[in-house]
């Protein structure tokens, strides 16, 4: 598969999982637009290395017109965009009783609205070439809940509402929308999770890795950025042009128990 002359638009694309499914597109050819904070020129260099023209843009998701500047952006650098990765994600954790609304406001703005916006800005473009690939990173808690996640988990399941709406309305089209939603992955993130795991409980890491997935994730493994940027590359594959509307658990089990 190429996508040599094809676009892809990552939010949240200077780390974790955006930044790894960021590299997995432009080892394809792709040419990239990245979004998010922190070292940025890191970021674009690493992309930059493996092929394709790279731009960064440093768009407040929270803002839906800092949205339409991003998707002008992508528009005026590179004509539109073939492949649009919703990634960019917040979080708080506090019971719902104590989840100040401010924090809820933010979470569903980034989490879920800017999706919206971003997808009904690209979707023109998509419609004028018959083609398109829309791919919405959820999250297990698009698909079961936790406790003190109330924000989080209701725009992850807004998440796969909308990717179905959008699957529905694109189906005769050579457009297609799909959910990744993965459980535990290996990110600077949840290592630091580990890490205060153990610390707070006195163990090394190891233990404190058993002791977090075991919690939730029957195959005791992280998922890994790599593994998601390979699933979305399916999905931009002539093999996935059926597939649609689909929210794909990569979990190592949670959500089969």
């Amino acid at each position: 598969m190429s996508l040599s002359n094809k676009t892809a638009l990552v939010t949240g694309s200077t780390s974790g999982i955006g930044l790894g499914i960021a590299k997995a597109l432009a080892q394809q050819g792709a040419n990239l637009v990245m979004n998010g904070f922190g070292d940025v020129q890191a970021a674009m260099q690493e992309v930059a290395a493996l092929g394709g023209r790279v731009e960064h843009h440093p768009a407040d998701l929270t803002r839906p017109s800092d949205i339409a500047d991003l998707m002008r952006y992508a528009s005026d650098r590179f004509g539109g965009v073939d492949v649009l990765v919703n990634n960019a994600g917040i979080q708080h954790v506090a019971p719902l009783e104590a989840f100040r609304a401010e924090h809820w406001d933010a979470i569903l703005a980034v989490n879920l609205s800017a999706t919206f916006h971003t997808t009904r800005l690209a979707l023109p473009a998509m419609r004028a070439a018959n083609w398109g690939r829309i791919i919405n990173i959820a999250s297990v808690h698009a698909l079961v809940a936790s406790v003190n996640k109330a924000a989080y988990v209701a725009a992850k399941h807004g998440i796969v509402g909308l990717t179905k709406a959008t699957a529905l309305e694109t189906a005769t089209s050579g457009i297609t929308c799909n959910a990744i939603c993965p459980g535990w992955v290996r990110t600077p993130l949840a290592l630091k999770q580990v890490q205060d795991r153990a610390q707070a409980l006195g163990i090394d890491e190891q233990e404190a890795t058993r002791l977090c997935l075991g919690e939730k994730e029957p195959s005791m493994q992280f998922t890994t950025t790599q593994d998601i940027g390979q699933l979305a590359l399916f999905f931009c594959s002539p093999a996935a042009s059926n597939v649609r509307g689909v929210a794909w658990a990569m979990d190592g089990g949670w959500t089969a128990q």
